[in-house]
């Protein structure tokens, strides 16, 4: 690990004036203190992100539990950084100095105007900086302050959350509703459309997807987008499984298999691709990392968990489903032409990019094709809104793309020889991550836990590398005793 801060050398304490405080007030004193956990931000973020979702803030609920995070951090007389933090910090100074080339027009889009593109990137920078914070601030916790295996758990909530989510935009597609923070949003603020978005809270996505059938409800509780409660879905469900499942006994792991069954429905009915391939990925990298270190007796228990599941979802109508969705994919043809999009936008601007999404000329059919008054969907849909990676093509160029891949794949190899399940079970995320970058978004959510999970994997490093030089301290110190004991 490297040091961001060096150990601060230590200060005399100050001479305390007036009267000298008794045992009891300083007990008062202690207790109030005592009050709150040392990581209450965190676990207001997790457990309290329903009510969140609901009030309309899941875009800046980050930023504003990230204040006492960093005050926190700015406590410590050190804080540790993640491996390959060097390629973050570079992707944090892009998307500041990207904010230069907002008036540019990008080639084949139109010209930017409006004052919403200078809300979006402040909203973009005070977000990236926030989940940095977030990352730094779970990656100093200790042990005591925040066990690893309670932050598994919070995941796990979240999970559940998801689970119900799911189940109430399947069932209620209908459902929304405006939050409450529309009405005390100042007017140039609550119209901007990226907000006007948020502001209405929506538990289901109703789209055209399906051939034959005019909609579709695709769930998105408690997440904006079903796209985002898709890839959230797998990387909590990731966490889900080690927290409740592996390092879970009696009825939390039973209630773990139950959850994990009951997850299939919304996953399936979901129709999201993206997340069904996503976890195909990680149960096989979970397979060939179980396979090298001969654990036969747990994947066999694995593949036979899968190939059930799957028998019971080929079976249902969920089968049907499954299968349909597979055959129409009528969003491919839009994808592929966003996606060559943001490569030419990032090959004129390869530096700094031009600092937001923009949006097309016309459409994937025709440059004649564009919104109308009769044709709210039809054209100009937005460079960078298909994916990650397309989006830090065109926001900040080759440079943001490369440093934010960069900084993942790092990770992945610099944490490769954990093979606790921890380790294994952060692997896979940093996959997904990888994965997901070339078909959704990540802010703010999916980063949040991509970022958390790097924290929570280089704790676990740090956790083994100090059980293994005790190890080694114990091993020296039993030599000379062996020693003696020979003598006499």
């Amino acid at each position: 690990m490297k040091t961001l801060v060096p150990l601060q050398p230590s200060r005399p304490e100050p001479v305390p004036s007036g009267p000298v405080p008794t045992e009891a007030s300083v007990g008062a004193r202690a207790a109030g203190r005592r009050r709150l956990p040392t990581a209450w931000p965190l676990i207001a973020l997790f457990v309290l992100y329903p009510v969140w979702w609901a009030l309309g803030l899941p875009s800046f609920i980050f930023a504003i539990l990230a204040v006492p995070m960093a005050f926190q951090l700015r406590r410590r007389d050190r804080i540790r950084v993640p491996p390959g933090f060097g390629f973050w910090l570079i992707l944090l100074a892009w998307v500041v100095l990207s904010g230069l080339m907002l008036d540019v027009t990008a080639p084949n889009t139109l010209a930017p105007n409006g004052f919403g593109r200078y809300i979006g990137w402040g909203i973009r920078v005070m977000n990236y900086t926030a989940l940095t914070v977030t990352m730094l601030y779970v990656l100093n916790l200790s042990e005591k302050e925040l066990p690893r295996i309670r932050m598994l758990r919070l995941f796990g909530f979240l999970a559940v959350v998801t689970v119900i989510g799911g189940y109430v935009g399947a069932l209620m597609p209908d459902l929304k509703f405006t939050a409450p923070l529309n009405y005390i949003l100042p007017d140039v603020v609550a119209k901007e459309p990226f907000v006007n978005r948020l502001m209405h809270v929506e538990v289901a996505q109703v789209q055209e997807v399906l051939e034959g059938e005019a909609s579709s409800p695709r769930p998105a509780a408690p997440f904006e987008y079903t796209n985002t409660w898709g890839e959230n879905m797998g990387i909590l469900l990731i966490w889900f499984l080690v927290g409740w499942v592996v390092y879970g006994r009696g009825w939390r792991r039973l209630g773990g298999y139950l959850m994990v069954a009951a997850a299939i429905f919304p996953i399936v009915f979901s129709l999201n691709r993206g997340l069904w391939i996503g976890l195909v990925i990680a149960a096989v990298y979970v397979a060939l990392r179980l396979a090298l270190r001969g654990r036969i007796a747990v994947l066999a228990g694995m593949a036979l968990a899968t190939a059930l599941a799957g028998v019971l979802v080929l079976a249902s109508p969920l089968g049907g489903l499954l299968d349909e969705r597979m055959q129409n994919g009528h969003s491919d043809e839009i994808r592929a032409t966003l996606s060559s999009g943001a490569v030419e936008a990032a090959n004129h601007s390869p530096v700094l990019g031009y600092g937001a999404n923009r949006a097309l000329i016309g459409s994937n059919r025709s440059i004649a094709i564009g919104k109308s008054a009769d044709c709210q969907q039809c054209g100009n849909r937005e460079l960078g809104s298909n994916g990650q990676v397309w989006n830090l093509l065109v926001g900040q160029g080759w440079v943001g793309a490369f440093c934010y891949s960069a900084f993942f794949l790092w990770c992945l190899w610099r944490f490769r020889r954990d093979h606790t399940p921890i380790g294994i079970a952060g692997s896979a995320v940093l996959i997904l991550m990888l994965f997901f970058q070339f078909l959704y978004g990540a802010l703010n959510t999916t980063l949040a836990y991509g970022l958390i999970s790097v924290a929570v994997l280089a704790r676990n490093d740090q956790y083994l590398r100090t059980m293994r030089r005790e190890a080694l301290a114990a091993v020296a110190s039993a030599v000379p005793t062996n020693r003696r004991e020979r003598t006499r």
